[in-house]
């Protein structure tokens, strides 16, 4: 009996893996004009489900006079209503990052204020934040065939971002996060929700 099952889920396993077994290569166009680059392998499992490895390379150590290094590797499962790599998908998603960046919210020239009320001598344009992430959260799509080989992957993912960072003063190498604070913290940690992958990859079949 034992044997029968064990055989069964291998049958079972291997002909869900044998029904869509196509590869794709894909390439984000929509950073590479700013020197970025977004990379991905997608992989058919069965008729309706794909899995997808991808890489995220922000190289700027400066843009536009701002801190914007981003390393983001990026794995999700997808499911096809119509069929694998066509029209709408829906799927799960886990990514991690290193980042050197500046948070949006410090560009402008005010001020730092410690979370205890302290005001310090650092400005928010002159902060940067160094540390790295983990991310969970859903994403959606649609592929466009464009050939007999060549798909367009148009996709957003949105979730749930933990950051671990230390925050410097790119002036002095300061760090401006921990100086006045009572709470002696070494490192930050926020918890956020929001769009943290997406665009248009152009996809070639292996």
């Amino acid at each position: 009996m034992k044997k029968l099952l064990l055989l069964s889920f291998i049958g079972i396993i291997t002909y869900g893996f044998s029904q869509k077994n196509e590869t794709y290569i894909k390439a984000n166009a929509l950073f590479l004009p700013v020197g970025m680059l977004n990379v991905g392998v997608e992989h058919g499992f069965s008729d309706h489900i794909t899995g997808q490895a991808d890489l995220f390379v922000s190289p700027w150590k400066s843009f536009a006079g701002k801190h914007a290094q981003v390393y983001m590797l990026g794995f999700n499962g997808r499911y096809y209503f119509n069929e694998a790599f066509k029209k709408f998908y829906v799927g799960v998603d886990f990514s991690l990052a290193r980042f050197n960046i500046q948070k949006w919210g410090y560009w402008n020239d005010n001020f730092y204020v410690h979370k205890n009320g302290v005001v310090t001598p650092y400005i928010n344009s002159n902060l940067y934040q160094r540390g790295y992430s983990f991310m969970l959260g859903g994403l959606a799509g649609y592929q466009f065939t464009l050939g007999e080989r060549w798909n367009l992957d148009l996709y957003l993912g949105l979730g749930t971002m933990q950051s671990f960072y230390k925050g410097y003063d790119k002036l002095s190498g300061d760090r401006y996060d921990t100086e006045g604070d009572s709470m002696g913290r070494e490192t930050n940690r926020s918890g956020e929700l929001l769009p943290y992958k997406g665009g248009i990859m152009i996809s070639y079949k292996l």
